[in-house]
């Protein structure tokens, strides 16, 4: 994969370090090197400077590099805020699964990728891709349009200015820039996004954002079922559901730019 223009290489090289260590397994240098495709001089330069801020550490015994305790420190902050977000978010994920039947989503948005960090799932469930710690590329998910939607157009613009064009999964995913923009267009105005065997052919999703306190996205509730079941409902009443307990989720989370069910204000 050609590097994006706007990387920094010694940063992409440190980070692709941390990556193969992240499994646990203590590697030297060289073994390093040889993973990552450098040279084992830039990978020991790396290493040092790692090492210095604590993402990484040297065993005495081997001189072998494993992870380190700052990465840990780093990771249970993210973990104590998305405990936060889905300790808020739970008993509308479950009233929503009452009231529809169908399993419902809390997701949040990591780069281009939708990652799923609770579900209730529906008493109607079949197999899905959707299970909790699994990632998506949002373009191709209800729940990353909808987040992507509500959010500042730059993050969209940094994420798919400059692509050529988008993964396809299925026959229906948008493949072009210009269609996901105007699908994001129309997300906004009807207030929730829908994938229609976007992903996964055969499974559709509705999906709402969730604020946080300076009025943009946290995250997003989403119903995913086969596409019989979304796509022929009505799909503006399920948007409405989903909507009035993304509110409730926002509410709890201290998001003050709410006018009434699912209608936000960008003062």
């Amino acid at each position: 994969m050609a590097a994006r223009r706007d990387s920094v290489q010694s940063v992409e090289r440190a980070l692709d370090l941390l990556e193969e260590l992240a499994s646990g397994e203590a590697l030297g240098v060289s073994e390093l090197a040889g993973r990552t495709g450098l040279v084992p001089s830039t990978a020991h330069r790396l290493l040092a400077t790692l090492a210095r801020r604590g993402y990484v550490t040297q065993r005495r015994d081997s001189n072998r590099y494993a992870i380190g305790l700052r990465v840990l420190e780093l990771a249970s902050g993210l973990e104590d805020a998305l405990a936060h977000l889905r300790r808020v978010a739970r008993p509308e994920l479950e009233s929503v699964q009452r009231a529809t039947g169908e399993t419902t989503n809390l997701v949040v948005l990591d780069g281009e990728r939708a990652v799923y960090v609770d579900q209730v799932q529906g008493s109607r469930s079949v197999r899905m891709f959707t299970i909790v710690g699994a990632a998506a590329l949002a373009h191709t998910t209800a729940a990353g349009k909808a987040i992507l939607a509500f959010g500042p157009p730059e993050d969209v613009e940094g994420l798919y200015g400059r692509r050529d064009g988008l993964e396809r999964l299925t026959p229906r995913t948008l493949t072009t820039v210009e269609a996901f923009i105007e699908d994001l267009e129309r997300t906004k105005r009807r207030g929730y996004a829908i994938d229609n065997e976007e992903h996964e052919e055969g499974v559709s999703c509705i999906a709402a954002p969730v604020l946080g306190p300076d009025g943009l996205p946290r995250a997003a509730i989403s119903i995913s079922a086969p596409t019989p079941r979304i796509i022929n409902a009505d799909t503006g009443e399920l948007g409405a559901l989903l909507r009035e307990h993304a509110d409730r989720i926002s509410a709890a989370l201290g998001a003050q730019e709410l006018d009434g069910v699912g209608a936000r204000v960008r003062r």
